[in-house]
């Protein structure tokens, strides 16, 4: 079963004295493509998380994010109030000696300068550590589950698209030996109009018997209906396969590409173009393919 690499996760915590809060999204890439929000108060563990998330979920573009709500009366985060009196004296002394007025309001001011807010780092006890990675696992089983479940609907859009494609193959079927008569009878008719010319028959057929090999498809029609089965058998061997997924389709692709070149014939070039449609909607989607 193949999965998507679109997904999203959340999962929280409560703790006596502050609730958790994880996300994370996934989007499609062709590496592992980390971003991390992390606090400062877990940010000693932010090495294990990414090792936690590069483990699991291998490949995307993935935005990763913990938000902390204080739920206690105390707080980590306090006014710096030695530093908030200097700056107090430092701004009068400065109005009174250069004539400039004093702000109208202080707290604006002052709290918007340098270390006038501290936040203590405490050292993590182990119980919310051991918290914390249970909620970033809970939150990456979410994203697995939602990788899994569009995966689902990948793989059955995947299988519409492959049977599309190899029910229009045999449809080409029909038309073969019509396109090779009246390649043949374009070919008649051409020398009849020309007097007085005289050609060798023996000859003649030679080189029909080779324009017509040049025009034969049904080594085309063996590989793509190959290249068909192993898409769908590559599918089935579970997650990991969306590059190799999308070599396939550049096989398919280069396949459909040389029988339209080889059609000579109206009906087979229609076939041939809705092939190709099929194959769009599937080189669209096989992006997004773990």
């Amino acid at each position: 079963m193949i999965q998507s690499m679109t997904g999203f996760g959340k999962a929280v915590t409560e703790l006596p004295n502050r609730k958790i809060t994880v996300e994370i999204k996934s989007l499609n890439s062709k590496q592992l493509d980390l971003s991390t929000r992390i606090p400062a108060i877990y940010r000693e563990k932010e090495m294990d998380i990414r090792a936690e998330i590069g483990r699991r979920l291998e490949r995307g573009k993935i935005d990763f994010n913990i938000y902390v709500e204080s739920l206690g009366r105390e707080t980590s985060t306090q006014i710096n109030q030695p530093i908030i009196e200097n700056y107090y004296n430092q701004i009068k002394d400065v109005s009174k000696n250069i004539g400039i007025p004093l702000p109208s309001d202080w707290f604006q001011v002052l709290l918007r300068l340098p270390d006038a807010i501290k936040t203590e780092i405490t050292e993590l006890e182990e119980e919310e550590t051991e918290a914390l990675m249970q909620t970033v696992n809970r939150a990456l089983d979410q994203l697995q589950e939602f990788r899994i479940q569009e995966g689902k609907m990948l793989q059955r859009l995947f299988n519409e698209k492959i049977t599309n494609i190899a029910t229009l193959l045999q449809e080409t079927s029909v038309f073969e030996l019509e396109r090779i008569d009246k390649i043949k009878s374009r070919i008649n008719d051409a020398l009849s109009k020309i007097e007085n010319f005289d050609y060798d028959k023996n000859r003649f057929e030679q080189e029909m018997i080779f324009y017509i090999e040049k025009l034969d498809v049904n080594e085309e029609k063996h590989r793509l209906d190959n290249h068909l089965k192993y898409f769908i058998e590559t599918m089935e061997n579970g997650k990991g396969q969306g590059k190799k997924l999308g070599f396939i389709s550049q096989e398919i692709g280069r396949e459909i590409n040389t029988l339209g070149s080889k059609s000579n014939h109206a009906e087979l070039q229609k076939i041939v173009v809705r092939m190709k449609d099929e194959l769009e909607q599937i080189k669209e989607q096989v992006l997004n393919v773990m």
